[in-house]
């Protein structure tokens, strides 16, 4: 450590960390948390629990003159069988004024070796690492360190060569966002390249991600948190996994989003909500779930004669939702509907490499248009109506 340098508390110090709702003391450093602690014992496997403790949207937030900053921090990326090297670990973005200035990726500490998703997980423990920042500019800035979306991320240290203090307030509006992993964005090219993120910066708001990978199936836990958490704007983005997953019916479907919303509506009555249905995704438009992986992407392995019955397809999900919208908005005015084709639609497939996931670029499309069409001074939060019209 360089003689000059000072050590910053993480907790209990100047560092306000936006985007995380908890921070964890673990055996290593502090872990951020973007779900509360008490939800896990309600998760209903491990995988929920990893992609919980991925920080998407989650920064260290300051104000100081330093030049140089260190971060020591010991992540922990999955490593399938199937694959030859673990995922990516990710990069950490420093933003200094509001404006991208650096980043710096972060390196592999422990290695979570597992067959899938459900299969059994082998822990190699590994090492911290620091991530370093040099040159930064003179005088007094407002700092951001955003956490890589996709690797969980302990933070044991954080040193400066100048003092740090408490960041100025923002005075923007708190955006609470839930979704699956489109909302995630596992796939985006760094942790401010989040469709979310994105989105969030243009429209100079405040973003809460509770988004997570392989979920977003209505769980009741995530609806409590929502409702117990100040928020400006919040943001539901539903019913891929559970069409991929054919988690639902037709029949349990709707009285789900309702018992959501209902609980959401319980903290926030009157707070300006948005109900998003899916993007574009050829494979389940039509055709029921399960989806499966292939060589060439996510395959619907449903019967189309099905969805007579009660099978979901995302046209299906879009019509349910749009029409919960549309009922519900004759006695909550503040509740808004969009459909994700307006966000990436069937123009833009050829951004989906595997057929369900965006691709970096699609991720940012994406963020763009959702700060114009739902962020916007006439976007979905403001002055259209449920059903999609304005």
């Amino acid at each position: 450590m360089t003689t000059s340098m000072r050590e910053v508390p993480l907790a209990g110090g100047p560092v306000e960390f936006r985007g995380a709702l908890e921070l964890e003391t673990t055996e290593a450093a502090v872990l951020p948390l973007r779900l509360p602690a008490w939800t896990r014992a309600q998760y209903p496997d491990a995988f929920m629990r990893g992609v919980a403790d991925m920080p998407t949207g989650v920064r260290l937030a300051f104000r100081t003159e330093a030049r140089l900053l260190e971060l020591d921090v010991l992540t922990t990326v999955w490593h399938f069988d199937s694959e030859p090297e673990p995922m990516g670990p990710g990069l950490v973005d420093l933003v200094v004024d509001g404006e991208p200035a650096d980043r710096a990726e972060v390196p592999v500490g422990n290695i979570v070796r597992l067959s899938d998703l459900q299969g059994e997980r082998r822990l190699e423990p590994g090492a911290p690492g620091t991530v370093r920042f040099a040159g930064l500019g003179a005088g007094v800035k407002e700092v951001e360190l955003w956490l890589p979306q996709q690797t969980r991320t302990e933070l044991i240290a954080l040193r400066a060569d100048a003092e740090v203090v408490p960041p100025a307030p923002s005075g923007r509006r708190r955006w609470v966002h839930h979704g699956s992993s489109i909302s995630h964005c596992i796939e985006a090219d760094a942790p401010t390249g989040t469709w979310p993120a994105v989105a969030a910066a243009i429209a100079g708001v405040d973003l809460v991600n509770l988004s997570q990978a392989g979920n977003a199936m209505l769980d009741p836990y995530v609806a409590r948190t929502i409702r117990d958490t100040p928020a400006d704007l919040i943001s539901v983005k539903v019913g891929i996994n559970i069409v991929n997953a054919a988690s639902f019916r037709r029949r349990t479907f709707a009285p789900a989003v309702h018992g959501f919303l209902d609980t959401v509506r319980d903290g926030h009555p009157d707070t300006p909500l948005l109900l998003i249905s899916p993007i574009s995704c050829p494979a389940v438009e039509d055709t029921p779930g399960p989806g499966v992986w292939t060589p060439e992407g996510i395959k619907a392995t449903g019967d189309r004669a099905d969805v007579a019955r009660g099978a979901l397809t995302l046209n299906v999900v879009r019509d349910a939702l749009a029409r919960i919208a549309g009922e519900r908005g004759r006695h909550d005015r503040n509740l808004h509907y969009l459909d994700g084709r307006e966000l990436f639609g069937p123009g833009d497939v050829d951004d989906l490499p595997d057929g369900l996931h965006p691709n970096a670029a699609g991720y940012r499309r994406i963020g763009k248009r959702f700060a114009d069409v739902g962020l916007g001074p006439q976007g979905a939060f403001g002055a259209r109506r449920p059903g999609g019209g304005c």
